[in-house]
């Protein structure tokens, strides 16, 4: 199998994370932010971690959901979404806040069905924003709104803290069972 191809067979499980699960969370998020450590300057703690200050909201703020995603009984990532203020629409929306998927299951089709699984979860009005910069995750992210969606979505650019985002807006309406 090459590393490109697609892997509909794969099982996957969008699983919602509760307190129970922070050491998981906090162990993939790690990976996660030495990811991004590539397009911004990010400080390793004292204890050697990076951290992520906004894992407890996202285990107990009522607008914030996480989840774990195993492929075949796996661990294989997480997802974060919360309901607030859109950066391209002033109102209130889902935004895909963080989203990670290990490399051993990336360029596999995998990332795509588990943000499918999430847009579906939760209908209405989205945006997902990625760094200008970061060109893997801006053309994954713009062939998975684009098939979604049902065609090409042209995002908006924006500039924060001197580093430019690309924030794809887009609607959702299934409902995931």
């Amino acid at each position: 199998m090459s590393a490109t191809s697609e892997e509909p067979s794969a099982k996957i499980e969008l699983l919602p994370a509760s307190r129970e699960h922070v050491s998981i969370l906090a162990n993939l998020l790690e990976r996660y932010v030495h990811d991004f450590s590539e397009f911004f300057r990010l400080e390793l703690g004292a204890d050697g971690r990076f951290g992520y200050q906004h894992l407890p909201l996202y285990l107990s703020e009522p607008n914030r959901y996480s989840f774990l995603v195993k492929v075949d009984g796996k661990l294989a990532g997480f997802a974060f979404v919360k309901r607030a203020p859109g950066i391209v629409h002033a109102r209130e929306l889902w935004d895909m806040a963080e989203f990670f998927i290990v490399r051993a299951y990336r360029k596999r089709g995998i990332g795509r069905r588990v943000a499918d699984a999430v847009w579906e979860r939760f209908p209405g009005l989205w945006e997902v924003r990625v760094m200008e910069s970061n060109r893997a995750a801006r053309g994954f992210w713009m062939k998975a709104v684009a098939d979604f969606s049902g065609g090409p979505v042209e995002p908006v650019t924006i500039e924060k803290d001197g580093m430019r985002w690309l924030v794809f807006a887009f609607e959702s309406g299934a409902v995931f069972e």
